[in-house]
């Protein structure tokens, strides 16, 4: 079971606080799509006060997280399809050209970092650890971003892929699917250890469309979580 949001948040800036902890409760399902959020309970559940909510619900509208209703109220947003395809076209634009030049740029110690972050990921499969996963699959490819000396390729990456989050987390807790996203991770950083650029670069696209891939089994699972058509 997850920790409650206040624990969670714990060491960063009020404003970070609530930005990130109604990001992760929105990804992760804990906020439902549908429901209406109130500053106040927000606020009290975080530990914060109102002024940083209001800024993380603004810039959750712009990453198409929650709407913001006039005289209504503000709403997270029900899994969009389409937003889902966009996110998916940014973060691939983005990473697979980071991971081309991480591939011909990678030091032992770089490669030491993403094959500990591997062996990581092993131990959370046998552990059955999905949250744990989660995190261990971000890590991953913040290294590889971050390898490639375009930091900002994983905060643009991370700053548009909410709706794309959305359906990775729904569909972590299938261990078969874990067990193949370890698999397509190897594969990418098998290839960026040789510095083949090439291979790097396919391995980490198909990698990516494999989100995509589910998105059909978790609309059929949850249905209750899509805008309607």
């Amino acid at each position: 079971m997850k920790p409650p949001m206040r624990e969670r948040m714990s060491g960063r800036s009020a404003r970070d606080q609530a930005y990130a902890a109604l990001r992760g409760a929105i990804v992760g399902a804990e906020l439902e799509p549908g429901r209406r959020l109130s500053e106040n309970q927000l606020a009290e559940l975080i530990g914060v006060s109102r002024t940083p909510v209001r800024d993380a619900l603004a810039r959750l509208r712009d990453e198409r997280l929650v709407a913001i209703v006039p005289q209504l109220g503000t709403f997270v947003t029900y899994i969009d399809e389409e937003a889902v395809a966009d996110a998916h076209f940014v973060r691939e634009a983005l990473e697979v050209g980071a991971v081309r030049i991480a591939a011909g740029v990678a030091s032992d110690d770089a490669l030491e970092a993403l094959y500990s972050n591997l062996e990581a990921q092993r131990r959370a499969v046998e552990r059955d650890d999905s949250d744990g996963f989660a995190v261990l699959d971000d890590q991953l490819h913040r290294l590889l971003c971050d390898l490639s000396g375009r930091e900002v390729a994983w905060r643009l990456s991370e700053r548009t892929r909410g709706q794309l989050d959305r359906i990775r987390l729904l569909s972590l807790p299938d261990d078969a699917y874990r067990g193949q996203m370890l698999a397509e991770h190897e594969a990418v950083v098998a290839a960026v250890g040789r510095h083949d650029a090439h291979e790097a670069e396919a391995q980490l696209r198909h990698h990516l469309q494999m989100v995509l891939s589910q998105l059909p089994a978790i609309r059929a699972a949850h249905p209750e979580y899509f805008q309607e058509d």
